[in-house]
């Protein structure tokens, strides 16, 4: 009997069922539905816009995408004792981490899940039988359960931390896949109601989502109620329908058919037309959506410039635009990249004892470089000041070395003060 015939009974199986069975729904016919179908408004559900906020919610999904594809540009580094690994099985698995997986699209992806679902599961995959990982694989948190959840015992937030899970089980169409704690790293974020999951990032914004999911469904449902013809045909004679349609007919043989899919309309005697003007209720929903993006955008951190928005009442320069990317990389991508390498000396380089570290470079960011001229001016200071040598400089800016590089010059005299010609400064000082 395999584990999923064992467990099938459980409770949580039965719930399960039903997650996979919402996941399952996740079509493009049937968001297209939950689009257009009616509502009483009265009923909140906010289930499904919050599990598929990254597929219903433009600006999930625009908001998302802009964080995890900055965050793949930071160049993932192995060093040991300051200096950078070129080679080596640690390189290796990290610029590749399975023949199917870049190093970009390794935290790329590890990213998506982590703004996604604030949790994510790197495997080792089916022939990891101890030691050092050969290869890493990104699992679905979504599908992810542990012993604890499985048996009714899950964690609260009073829960001793001692008891972490030995287990984890992957949950597939078909069974239960079990997998050691010691053959995943788990990205977490912290969580207050539970110590050993994440939680979704989105949970607070739930009516937000909800609001924006109506809010979407009601415009559409305006747009398609709302067919005014583009031109009239009147005439003071009393027109019975085929003559009304050959005439329209006759129109736009002539003419040409109305674009923008708009319609003549044929009026006949003592017939008027008078436009339906937008309620101002309808206006009201353009300002809402408006709110919700600025609260997306500022629950991940996004400055608006970042995401190509531009308020029209505040005028943005080319130094305010640069200031918001800067401000963007400083308060929200460094962090969560500090937090990634944190978790990953913690669960990887001291877990199997290596004395390798990784680190993310931003040294090839633009968003984080000073202008030329201010850094250059800036060299120059700390050159005179004796806080770095020409060689220093040159190492940072990644060019090859000057033989007399590494000796300091007063800027007085032009003496030169290495440790084989103290004396003689002395004397001249």
């Amino acid at each position: 009997m395999n584990i999923f015939n064992m467990l099938k009974n459980y409770k949580w199986i039965n719930n399960n069922q039903k997650h996979d069975k919402a996941l399952g729904e996740n079509s493009l016919s049937s968001i297209t539905n939950s689009l257009t179908t009616d509502d009483d408004f009265f009923t909140f559900n906010i289930g499904q816009q919050l599990n598929n906020s990254y597929l219903l919610n433009a600006w999930v999904n625009i908001s998302i995408n802009i964080l995890i594809r900055n965050i793949a540009r930071a160049d993932y580094t192995i060093k040991i004792g300051g200096e950078d690994v070129n080679n080596g099985s640690i390189y290796d698995l990290f610029h590749r981490p399975n023949p199917y997986l870049s190093r970009y699209d390794l935290f790329k992806e590890t990213a998506a899940w982590w703004y996604i679902e604030g949790e994510a599961f790197w495997w080792f995959g089916n022939d990891y039988t101890g030691g050092l990982p050969k290869e890493i694989y990104i699992l679905d948190p979504r599908l992810m359960r542990h012993e604890h959840e499985l048996y009714g015992t899950a964690y609260t937030s009073g829960s001793d931390y001692k008891n972490k899970p030995r287990r984890w089980f992957y949950h597939s169409n078909t069974e239960l896949i079990p997998i050691l704690s010691d053959e995943i790293i788990h990205f977490r974020d912290f969580n207050p109601f539970n110590p050993v999951r994440g939680v979704n990032p989105l949970l607070s914004l739930a009516l937000e989502l909800e609001q924006d999911f109506y809010a979407n469904k009601a415009n559409s449902q305006l747009l398609k109620n709302n067919a005014i013809p583009q031109g009239i045909l009147k005439t003071e004679q009393t027109l019975r329908p085929e003559e009304a349609d050959q005439l329209e007919r006759r129109w736009e043989s002539k003419y040409g058919a109305v674009k923008a899919g708009r319609k003549i309309a044929v009026l006949g005697k003592g017939t008027e037309f008078k436009p339906v003007t937008f309620s101002p209720d309808v206006i009201k929903l353009f300002e809402l959506k408006k709110w919700n993006l600025y609260t997306i955008l500022a629950k991940y951190g996004i400055p608006p410039r970042v995401a190509n928005i531009s308020d029209k009442t505040t005028s943005l320069s080319g130094k305010d635009t640069a200031e918001q990317h800067a401000a963007f990389w400083k308060y929200t991508l460094i962090p969560t990249l500090k937090q990634f390498e944190q978790i990953l000396e913690t669960q990887f380089f001291m877990r199997f004892g290596l004395k390798e570290r990784g680190i993310f470079d931003l040294f090839d960011i633009p968003e984080l470089q000073e202008n030329e001229d201010q850094q250059s001016k800036r060299d120059i200071a700390e050159i005179n000041a004796g806080l770095k040598t020409i060689n220093d400089v040159l190492r940072e800016r990644g060019k090859e070395t000057k033989p007399w590089g590494d000796v300091w010059y007063k800027p007085q005299n032009l003496i030169p003060t290495s440790h084989s010609n103290q004396k003689g400064v002395k004397e001249v000082l």
